[in-house]
């Protein structure tokens, strides 16, 4: 139960976001998700305006939220580079276009304050709303807005002025909060990211050999699917015979590399299958019949996905980047690889196939228990009836 007073501060809180999914389905963006659900659970204690992009401006009630969509020349937002010269028109149209649609719900009045997800562009329209209305705003940051947009000279002193500005500053994991503190010279709070997922009761795993690995999330750079694709290549055939099935979902830049990569290891008999984006229901499926999810990141805060397997009881085998080595300290919901590289996956991936899933129960529900999405809106109610720093 969220413990907020009757009444308090209780106009309508404008969620401005650049990551709301367009229909219940749609599995493309983890984040896009796991708003969703933040504004589901905060609609049941205040009245909830959501600004978000869609294919076409329009404006509808979902469930308790009030859905005012502004038009993006493409989707997601988070392929369009301010680094790229030839998408500045889109971004462009973008950032007029989410300032329009912010402005219009500001000017209906009632609105108590505007929480942007994420620091840019989002933090940028709740800035100058709040510098022309009075509105104040808080900032959710993702790593995006820190390792790519920080890094842009002229980009990076906008940033900082909406993190300085902003109410409360609020990070999805706990090396994060330190580089968004050290960036914007206040303090940070940790809120994690995380989707509100329906566990039936029992566990569906086999939890003996052969395994069942899944790797879940976009083919980048980033996320490490390459170096996953290089690792289950340098598996031996005494170690696919402790494998029961590899499934790799998700789509992205990397869809051709991996589409070639998976057909040479099935090429080679090897008991691989590729999947598309999963929205939650399948998302909830897979992990439910997975015995190890596989996070090879090569850089990461906290990864939605992880906060998926530790609902589904399902343990990790994730590189030591980001908080990974923090979440997974003492084994408690998986197996820490040595490095960020294939070898070293390789190792992991070897102790995880002669050992037992079921060990790490108890820990994958510790760490679950941290991850949940009504906790994270009872500190955003918290913090709004408490004096900024």
């Amino acid at each position: 139960m969220i413990g907020v007073a009757p009444g308090a501060d209780a106009g309508r809180i404008v969620i401005c976001t650049t990551s709301f999914p367009e229909s219940t389905a749609d599995g493309r963006e983890a984040a896009g998700a796991f708003v969703l659900d933040f504004a589901r659970s905060l609609s049941r204690h205040r009245a909830v305006s959501v600004v978000a992009p869609a294919a076409v401006a329009s404006r509808e009630r979902c469930a308790a939220l009030d859905c005012v969509r502004f038009p993006a020349p493409r989707l997601p937002l988070s392929l369009l580079k301010a680094g790229r010269p030839s998408d500045w028109p889109a971004i462009h149209a973008v950032m007029t276009a989410g300032w329009r649609a912010l402005r219009g719900v500001l000017e209906e009045g009632e609105v108590s304050q505007v929480f942007a997800l994420w620091a840019l562009p989002s933090g940028l329209w709740a800035r100058r709303a709040w510098r022309r209305y009075g509105t104040p705003y808080s900032v959710w940051a993702l790593g995006s807005d820190i390792w790519s947009l920080a890094r842009l000279p002229l980009v990076r002193g906008l940033l900082r002025g909406v993190l300085r500005d902003a109410r409360r500053c609020y990070a999805d994991g706990y090396g994060l909060c330190d580089e968004v503190a050290a960036l914007a010279g206040r303090d940070c709070g940790f809120m994690p990211s995380a989707r509100r997922l329906m566990i039936p009761d029992g566990v569906s795993c086999v939890r003996r050999p052969p395994y069942r690995l899944a790797f879940l999330g976009r083919w980048h750079p980033n996320k490490g699917i390459d170096l996953l694709l290089h690792a289950l290549a340098m598996l031996n055939d005494e170690d696919w015979c402790l494998i029961g099935a590899v499934t790799i979902a998700g789509g992205g830049p990397l869809r051709e590399q991996v589409q070639a990569a998976v057909e040479e290891l099935q090429g080679r008999g090897r008991p691989v299958r590729l999947a598309s984006y999963l929205d939650k229901a399948q998302a909830l499926a897979l992990l439910r019949e997975t015995d190890y999810l596989l996070i090879p990141s090569r850089i990461e805060s906290i990864p939605v996905i992880f906060s998926d397997a530790a609902q589904a009881g399902t343990p990790v085998i994730a590189t030591p980047v980001g908080d990974q080595p923090r979440l997974l300290a003492g084994g408690g919901c998986g197996i820490l690889a040595a490095g960020a590289g294939a070898e070293a996956l390789v190792s992991a991936i070897r102790q995880a196939l002669r050992d037992s899933p079921a060990r790490y129960r108890e820990g994958l529900l510790r760490v679950a228990a941290d991850f949940d999405v009504d906790a994270s809106v009872a500190m955003l109610l918290r913090d709004s009836l408490t004096p900024a720093p």
